[in-house]
């Protein structure tokens, strides 16, 4: 079956179809840059206007096995979720249901345990410092939560929520934890994501040589911050590349 006919078979069947393959591009992808770990990481997309519906992986799925299909509808405001049959991770309904329930301007959620940013997290000073292109795009758009309080079931997700409440901020370093990155869709969170663990692997290299580091000033670091946020289209062309190489190689994604 074609790739054109196999997607419009689907969208005839599931909803939020372009969503879900977005959403499992992204999966597949992050596992074959190993930034995955085991089946405990979660990555979820609000499908409607406030946020509180969203699509999330199943629970213990390896992400490199995930389907457009596979992936759950569910409701941030219903108490009743981990009581249903097919229920999510406690800890991913813990985390990603109380960003979306409160933190309307994050669409897209991904938290992984990628080495190099998880190695930046169990540092003291968890904190990006700008020293080249992509750490930069980081600048005053990073927090560090560093009062880790076990696992993120509810009451730590509500927490740590609370950090994302300014729209500026769109990644999280979670102290011994690992990372949250959100933004406007997969596209943009993936992008985002992918940009952060790279930043990390630089700043953790650049540690180990024990040299000075060339630390840009924040006026250069802002503006290239800043030309990044409004960088035309790049986003966008990443995850439709990743889409074509994932379609020519392992198109089962879009089932």
């Amino acid at each position: 079956m074609s790739i054109t006919q196999l997607k419009k078979d689907m969208l005839t069947n599931l909803p939020f179809y372009e969503e879900r393959v977005d959403l499992a591009c992204a999966f597949r992808w992050t596992a074959r840059l190993n930034m995955h770990e085991a089946v405990a990481n979660h990555f979820s997309l609000a499908v409607n206007d406030d946020g509180s519906q969203f699509l999330m992986n199943p629970n213990q799925v390896h992400f490199s096995r995930i389907k457009a299909s596979d992936l759950l509808l569910i409701d941030a405001n219903d108490p009743e979720t981990m009581a249903r049959p097919g229920a999510p991770d406690p800890t991913a309904w813990g985390l990603h249901g109380a960003v979306h329930r409160n933190c309307l301007h994050a669409r897209c959620v991904m938290h992984v345990h990628s080495i190099h940013a998880t190695v930046l997290a169990s540092l003291a000073d968890s904190t990006l410092p700008p020293i080249d292109q992509n750490s930069a795009m980081f600048f005053n758009r990073h927090v560090v939560d560093g009062q880790y309080g076990g696992l993120a079931f509810e009451e730590e997700g509500e927490r740590c929520s609370q950090l994302l409440a300014d729209p500026k901020v769109k990644v999280m370093v979670m102290g011994n934890h690992g990372v949250l990155v959100i933004g406007d869709s997969v596209a943009d969170t993936f992008n985002r994501l992918y940009y952060f663990e790279r930043a990390c692997e630089t700043y953790i290299k650049a540690l180990w040589t024990g040299r000075p580091l060339r630390t840009l000033s924040d006026e250069v670091a802002e503006k290239t911050a800043s030309e990044m946020d409004d960088y035309p289209g790049q986003a966008e062309r990443h995850l439709a590349e990743l889409k074509a190489i994932l379609d020519e190689q392992e198109p089962a994604y879009r089932n």
